[in-house]
Order: C-alpha cells, then structure tokens, then sequence
C-alpha cells in the first residue's frame, strides 16, 4: 500500500508548484481561469480534459476538468459563492503538481487509482463582482432543490452524469471565526455534512468523515490549534447536504482567517496539502482505515468568536452620552476596491464590537488606557503630530462603522493631544 505524503513533504512540494504569477485572490476573475485552463491544455493535453459544461447568466463558461485514469471518480468544486476564491487558485496549483510529477510514484498512484473532475470557478458572474450570489441575486448553494440558476443545474447535471463516489465543497467562511472557545483563528474548517434531519451515518457519510480525519491529520503539525469543525445541521436546500441525498457523500473545506495579513500564501499551502492528502488516502485505501473518533473530536466553530484586533481600554465617544471606557473590537475582510476604474485587494476593517470584550480572542491587541480613541479625519495625519480634539459629532465611535481609527494621548498644553497610533485597513 503507497504511503500518504508526510505534510511537511507536501509544504514542500507546494513551494514548487505554487502559480508564481496570479493576482491576488480576490482578483481572480473568468478570464484568468480561462488563460489557466488554456495553459493546462497546452502544456499536457493528453493529461488533462477540458470542456464547457454549462454559461454562468451573463453567458460565462462553467468549465469542468477531467484528469486520471482510475476507477474511482471524485468531483471537487469550488467557488460557487464568488466571493469565496482561495480554492480556485489551490486548484490550479494542485493541476501543475500532478503535471509536473505525473512519473513519480505517489501522482501515478493517485491517477491511476482516481479519476479527478474538478469545477475550478462555479459561478463566474459573483467572481467578477467579488460577491456571494450569482447575477441573479441567488445563493447557488442554496439552489440545489429549485433549480433556479444555471450555475447550479450544471453543477447537479454534471454530477448525475459522473456519479462520483466522493466529492469536496470547496468554500471559504468568516474571518471571524474561531476554534471553539479558544479565541485562535479556524484557518481551516471541516465537515461531512448530514444528508438527512436526524443526521445520520451511512458508508458514504462515514467515507467523509474519515477523509476529514485524514485532513486533520495532515494540517495539524502545520497549524496546531488552527482547525475546526463546521456545523453539521442540516440545510435541506445546500448542495453538500443534497449530494448526499443523491449519492455522492462529500467533504466540506472552509478556508478562514490567518493569524495576520498576508494570508494568501498560508491559505493556499493548507488547500494544496489539504487536497492532496485526501486524494493520495483515497487512492492508496488508507483513507478507509482512518479512525472515526477523530472527526467527533475536532472542535467546533465559533462563528463570531475572533476579532483581528482588539483595542483594549480607550476612552470612547459614544454616539450619546457621556465618554466611556471600552474596548473595541475590529473585524476585517477581505475586499475589492475600485479605484480610478481599476480594482484593487485589500482588507475592509469594520467595527464590530465595543464594550467588555474579554471573552474575544484577537490576533492582535492594542492597550489603549489612558488614550482616547477617535475617528481619523480625513485630513492627512500621521503618528507623533498633535492635534486638537475633534468637534463631540467627530469622535464617535460606533459598531458597523469604518475601523479608521487614531489613538490620542492628552499632552501639554492643555488642549493638545499627540497621535500616539493610527489603525487603518486601506488594503
């Protein structure tokens, strides 16, 4: 039996075969995905399989990719809510390491055991947009039983067609999500959804589950404390739980936040390793003698438990009343910006929370006591200057407002204040 890659071997493996020129994840439009596909094709096309298998609304092509020779059909999607885009590039990253090590004993194992069809980008039109749900308006992952987008019937045709014994959801959740209560960031999230109310087991769903044992044991020499489990309530109109119902267990990935900013290269590395361990398991058999305990154990989500920051203890204008002593908590995204006509990655940092945050956890925490925190002014400022208080309506502090902040310490003479921190999230 062919052993499964060790994780640092695959962490290896993806500094070699990560696309070294892409744009920024939320930047990854159709028409890269196109320029990628017609690469694919190009540089192996007796490897890899190329066809159009449906148009998004605007008239997109949904394309779908065939590789491998085995018995055992495995269906990965990913992107169907457009704004969820780390998968894509994972995708692509994982096509060039079965190309470039097709000979090497661990990928033809793989692709003589397995026969590989991914949807790299399910709904291009929410791509273009940087958004959730199709042209439409529609949550694709929220169609599978009407029917209503043609993003999702190809997704459900495509399917009925191949009758994959396996399939992965590939998806990207919250930055505010947390492990439990442990107030660390769930990079990683994984799941066998239910396909039934009352939750049930059959092979299918335990297959899932043990591919998911095999991801936990790949990620958590890379991410100690980083991993947790998705609910498994059940959505009656989601895609995950309705392959399920039809036959095709699968195995849910979200992809969440990174202890700091430069998050695209962690992410990707944990995708890449992610995916080919459960590829390489499943091949191999062992996927099957993975134990089950080991997907009761992984913790649960906390959906809302992380903040990015935490600015401890300022002093805070309120939007009535008198000033108060708060902590304020800052949640970040990441966003698409359009300047000039050009769009531009970043992080969107709203705040979320104010008031007594200590059952948070944060990446970062600013101890603000003794300092004022209030609005940057659109006037250019930056740390060391001093400056007067702004007018009472400019210092305001308010949950859902734009995390643009200036810390100010009173200093001499009375009156003036030194600009002791700036916290902006321009991207």
């Amino acid at each position: 039996m062919t052993e499964i890659s060790p994780p640092a071997t695959l962490s290896a493996l993806w500094d070699e075969v990560r696309l070294q020129e892409r744009p920024p994840l939320p930047l990854v439009r159709h028409a890269q995905v196109v320029a990628w596909l017609r690469r694919l094709q190009e540089s192996a096309p007796e490897l890899f399989r190329v066809e159009e298998v449906g148009r998004s609304v605007e008239g997109r092509a949904i394309h779908h990719v065939q590789v491998g020779k085995g018995p055992r059909s495995v269906l990965l999607w990913s992107q169907m809510h457009g704004d969820e885009p780390t998968a894509t590039t994972a995708l692509f990253e994982i096509f060039e390491y079965l190309r470039r090590y097709r000979r090497g004993p661990q990928v033809e194992g793989l692709l003589s055991a397995l026969t590989l069809h991914a949807v790299p980008m399910l709904n291009p039109d929410g791509a273009e947009r940087f958004q959730r749900v199709n042209a439409q308006g529609i949550d694709i992952n929220r169609d599978a039983l009407m029917l209503q987008t043609p993003e999702g019937r190809a997704l459900k045709a495509l399917r009925d067609r191949l009758q994959p014994s396996l399939g992965f959801n590939l998806h990207n959740q919250d930055w505010r999500t947390a492990v439990s209560k442990s107030g660390r960031p769930a990079s990683i999230s994984l799941l066998a959804p239910a396909f039934d109310e009352a939750r049930s087991d059959n092979p299918g769903r335990l297959l899932a589950k043990r591919v998911c044992v095999v991801i936990r044991d790949a990620l958590e020499p890379l991410i100690p404390g980083q991993l947790g489990r998705y609910s498994d309530a059940f959505e009656p109109r989601a895609f995950g739980d309705n392959m399920g119902r039809w036959g095709t267990p699968s195995v849910l990935i979200e992809t969440g936040p990174w202890p700091g900013l430069d998050s695209e290269g962690p992410l990707l590395r944990l995708n890449f390793v992610s995916l080919v361990s459960a590829l390489e398991a499943l091949a191999s058999g062992r996927a099957e003698q993975a134990h089950l305990e080991r997907y009761d154990s992984i913790p649960l989500n906390d959906s809302k438990g992380l903040l990015h920051m935490i600015v401890k203890g300022a002093h805070v204008f309120g939007e009535a009343g008198e000033a108060f002593i708060a902590d304020i908590g800052v949640a970040v995204s990441p966003a698409v910006r359009v300047s000039g006509g050009t769009p531009r990655a970043g992080f969107l940092g709203l705040i979320a929370e104010l008031g007594d945050l200590r059952v948070f956890g944060a990446t970062e925490t600013v101890e603000a006591q003794g300092l004022t925190a209030v609005p940057l002014p659109a006037t250019d400022v930056k740390e060391g200057d001093t400056v007067s208080l702004p007018p009472r309506r400019e210092c305001e502090i308010a949950v859902g407002k734009s995390a643009r902040l200036m810390l100010l310490r009173p200093v001499a003479p009375p009156g003036t204040w030194r600009v002791e921190r700036i916290i902006r999230f321009d991207g």
